[in-house]
């Protein structure tokens, strides 16, 4: 193998002139006819037995090139990018090929290689702190919420309050015409989770099961599920079949459901203290990782990068398929996704796109830091993601659970993402703000949104009715 040339392109396109020499080429095309010869007919000869020279000589030597070729590329285009050393991220593209008078056969690649980034000084960042400590209400809350999905509810004959749960026929009208989704029948409707829309829930405190009742309400003034109710007055005729409440939260209630929570708690005591100790890693994580994300943006923002074409379209179908996964969390498609969030398809492409890009360079900074300060997948990263991990779970994982998981790559990319964005954090000057634990609340809805699934379907079939 020869490298004729070495051309650059734009955007890190790289197109390589590579020769094999004639005697190369003249053992591939002796490959080729022994490949071939056994399905070629010629008159005179028994199938599979006419000489090489007879077989060119009716249908021109060019017949066994092509497979010659094929031969002869990969072993020569490696051969070629390790004499150039080039980082190379794509596949190769094919282009002109020749076989010259004396035999040399020449072609051309055209390949994509790693951009070369220029990080500038990321020392001294400065990052917003925000109040990362979980309250005693978030613990409680969190509690409510484990009880609530757990636990065997108890009907009561008082008045609903807040925290009971509802179960309730309703039929919705707009300007005296019920309209399509407004009706819901045998719904359990828990009075102040926010389920239905602004006012509904609140004018169910106070009744009792058997009771009828209108329900009043507006629809807000940006409704994606249904545009056409947007800002509009709403009634309800509903009717409350069951009022039930939880069961009060005892020392036996929790030896009892423990296993069915994932839960090691023998008491409310330690019960109390588990959940406190696995939203404080929620918490902390999401702490971290947004001091680590605000400090990688800023860091590609003020960095030299260049997106590759190839790189674009990679990131792109990455964001998309994570788009599509989570959609198919919650039952939707990706149809339904852009409906709900009243996205036309060139939108979506668009917002794609953009996000891609970020994406690309993110992992292209990431990439350069990882390189500039030796970080490398090795068991210690892996099983430092996985007690991470582990805390964010509440349940203890190994690496080989997360292989086995994840796939081996993904979880060495991912170990190697982490050591370096821990390493970028230390490199960041926090500076306190006032701020209440916002960040904390958002931390705890954001991990326990997935877990609450089944709650999503159910409130979506009634999604006229809903905020």
């Amino acid at each position: 193998m020869k490298l004729n040339n070495v051309e650059k392109k734009e955007k890190n396109q790289v197109v390589l002139s590579i020769a094999v020499e004639p005697e190369v080429f003249e053992t591939a095309c002796e490959k080729a006819y022994r490949k071939n010869v056994g399905s070629i007919n010629i008159q005179g000869f028994r199938k599979g037995h006419a000489p090489r020279k007879i077989i060119e000589k009716l249908y021109g030597k060019e017949i066994f090139f092509e497979d010659a070729m094929n031969f002869c590329i990969p072993d020569a285009y490696e051969a070629a990018v390790k004499e150039a050393a080039l980082d190379v991220v794509s596949q190769p593209q094919i282009g002109t090929v020749d076989v010259q008078d004396d035999g040399t056969f020449v072609f051309e690649a055209a390949v994509f290689v790693k951009p070369q980034v220029v990080v500038k000084d990321y020392k001294g960042l400065e990052a917003e702190k925000e109040d990362d400590t979980v309250t005693d209400e978030e613990v409680q809350g969190e509690l409510d919420r484990l009880q609530q999905r757990n636990a065997r509810l108890i009907p009561v004959e008082r008045e609903a309050q807040n925290g009971d749960t509802a179960n309730i026929d309703f039929k919705g009208f707009v300007d005296g015409v019920a309209f399509d989704g407004g009706k819901g029948e045998k719904f359990d409707l828990v009075l102040g989770s926010g389920t239905f829309i602004p006012g509904f829930e609140e004018q169910l405190v106070g009744k009792k099961a058997g009771e009828t009742c209108e329900v009043n309400v507006t629809f807000p003034e940006s409704y994606p599920r249904n545009p056409d109710l947007a800002g509009k007055p709403a009634v309800f005729d509903v009717t409350v079949n069951k009022v039930s409440t939880m069961p009060e939260l005892t020392d036996q209630w929790v030896k009892e459901h423990a296993e069915d929570m994932g839960s090691k708690a023998s008491d409310v005591a330690s019960f109390r203290v588990e959940q406190q100790a696995l939203l404080q890693a929620q918490v902390d994580y999401q702490y971290n990782n947004t001091i680590q994300q605000d400090a990688l943006q800023q860091i590609v923002d003020t960095s030299e990068i260049t997106v590759s074409d190839a790189m674009q379209k990679y990131a792109e179908d990455y964001v998309i398929s994570q788009e599509v996964s989570t959609a198919k969390q919650y039952g939707h498609g990706l149809a339904d996704m852009l409906n709900m969030y009243g996205m036309s398809v060139d939108d979506f492409k668009e917002e794609i796109s953009s996000y891609a890009t970020d994406y690309a360079k993110q992992r292209m900074v990431v990439a350069a830091i990882a390189n500039e300060q030796g970080i490398k997948s090795s068991d210690q990263l892996i099983d430092e993601l996985a007690v991470e991990l582990s805390g964010l779970a509440g349940k203890e994982l190994n690496k080989i659970q997360l292989i086995e998981q994840y796939g081996g790559d993904a979880v060495k990319d991912e170990a190697v993402n982490k050591a370096v964005l821990d390493y970028v954090q230390t490199q960041v000057k926090v500076v306190e703000t006032t701020e209440t634990s916002a960040a904390a609340t958002e931390a705890v809805e954001e991990t326990t949104a997935a877990t609450d699934e089944s709650t999503a379907e159910a409130a979506e079939e009634t999604t006229a009715a809903q905020g």
